[in-house]
């Protein structure tokens, strides 16, 4: 059920990049505006996921999925009304409050339902509809575009957006918080109830505790530090690629949006399920399997980003697409399931909003930073030199690891829970 809810996050927010071209056009727009609209999304999102993520600790979580998705899905139908810059720029940044909702309360509930053994599997095929979801909203994008208008696909995915989270409140369920974590002891597994009835003001101070308590794990900070240079790369992919393909191939609005996703976002769907199934098994024996995975991805995407922007050659584009596609999905499949094993359940919405919010300022400055940069050194240099973004991250998550998930599986941060990691009146019991 998650899965497409997740498909509809990624497709209504990525459908507006296969069609910039008419955009433009239509509305007098440069290149640096474009980078804006695209930015908006990013940096509302960014900045709304830290709250996202203390409400997903202390309320129940299908109530805030679906009813984001509801939300999120008619400010994609509003998107077709838009006449001007500024309402796409109000527009976009609305759907990117709407959107922050859905991740935190999501992996959290995930992450209750799969224990070490099968969590980086779960994910990973939840992370399969983030790739499915790309595709749809830059392929039909574009194809609808050429044939109907631009506006027609923010039409279709919004209104079935909604139709999908009436249905879905019939059917999804809520696990109870940390169930999966045999090793807990049952003061922290009840956790959650401490957070009951609380006001919105202590909600706040306590998920403001819990962010400086999370920050204070050195693996943590070099978690979020590797995702805003991964999603900085990623934003740039995702918002120029159509239009990149668009402008230096010739490629029609249908074409562009196609093999702008389909090329990655198939590769994906196969890394993420091979860094899933591969980073369960070395988490049986290394504390630090599966960000080791994540660095394999991360070093082996190196060449193919270089690639993307050097060749002139349509096949090996599309070999290059392929290329870095794979290795980001076996990085991607281990994002919140590598945070997950150095955070604790009960902050665990919190860590994910935490780290969606700083990671995603990456993505809006890496889609605003093209445009600038775009007219000066072209695009094709543009998208080599995030080869460079991703080599460095690679470097920083080799040397996280070698420094602080060193030893094997049984050193586990979470097998002894200790008294400052619980509510005052928890401990105090």
């Amino acid at each position: 059920m998650l899965w497409f809810v997740c498909f509809f996050n990624y497709a209504d927010r990525l459908a507006i990049f296969s069609v910039f071209p008419p955009i433009k056009a239509e509305m007098g727009l440069s290149d640096p505006q474009l980078g804006i609209i695209g930015g908006s999304f990013m940096w509302v999102y960014a900045a709304a996921a830290p709250l996202a993520g203390i409400i997903g600790d202390r309320f129940k979580r299908k109530t805030l999925i679906l009813g984001g998705l509801i939300f999120w899905s008619l400010i994609t139908v509003a998107t077709a009304y838009a006449q001007n810059y500024t309402h796409l720029v109000i527009i976009r940044a609305l759907e990117g409050f709407g959107e922050a909702f859905y991740f935190p309360a999501s992996m959290a509930l995930v992450s209750d339902y799969h224990g070490h053994e099968t969590r980086s599997r779960a994910l990973a095929i939840h992370q399969s509809s983030v790739y499915a979801g790309t595709i749809a909203g830059g392929s039909l994008g574009g194809i609808m575009a050429d044939y109907y208008s631009w506006r027609s696909s923010f039409y279709f995915f919004g209104w079935f957006g909604v139709l999908l989270g009436i249905i879905l409140f019939f059917f999804l369920k809520e696990p109870n918080r940390g169930q999966s974590e045999t090793e807990n002891s049952p003061a922290e597994l009840e956790i959650s109830q401490s957070n009951i009835h609380r006001s919105f003001t202590e909600i706040l101070e306590s998920g403001f505790a819990d962010i400086v308590e999370i920050l204070k794990t050195p693996m943590v900070r070099i978690l979020i530090l590797v995702f805003v240079g991964a999603n900085f790369v990623a934003g740039i992919f995702l918002t120029w690629m159509p239009t990149y393909l668009n402008r230096t191939f010739a490629m029609s609005l249908s074409m562009a949006g196609v093999s702008s996703t389909v090329y990655p976002q198939i590769a994906m769907v196969l890394g993420a399920i091979t860094g899933g199934i591969l980073a369960d098994r070395l988490r049986k024996k290394y504390r630090g399997g599966r960000m080791m995975v994540q660095a394999l991805g991360l070093f082996a995407g190196v060449p193919f980003i270089f690639l993307t922007g050097w060749t002139l050659s349509i096949p090996v584009l599309a070999l290059a697409l392929i290329g870095f596609g794979y290795f980001k999905g076996i990085y991607d499949s281990n994002i919140w399931a590598s945070l997950h094993d150095v955070v604790r359940p009960h902050r665990r919405a919190t860590a994910v909003g935490l780290m969606n919010c700083i990671g995603w300022f990456g993505a809006g400055g890496g889609a605003y930073a093209i445009g600038i940069a775009a007219p000066v050194f072209g695009m094709s240099a543009c998208l080599s030199a995030n080869s460079l973004v991703y080599l460095c991250v690679a470097l920083l998550m080799t040397l996280g690891i070698r420094a602080f998930m060193h030893g094997p599986a049984t050193e586990d941060l979470k097998a002894k829970p200790m008294a400052q990691d619980l509510p005052e009146d928890v401990s105090r019991v």
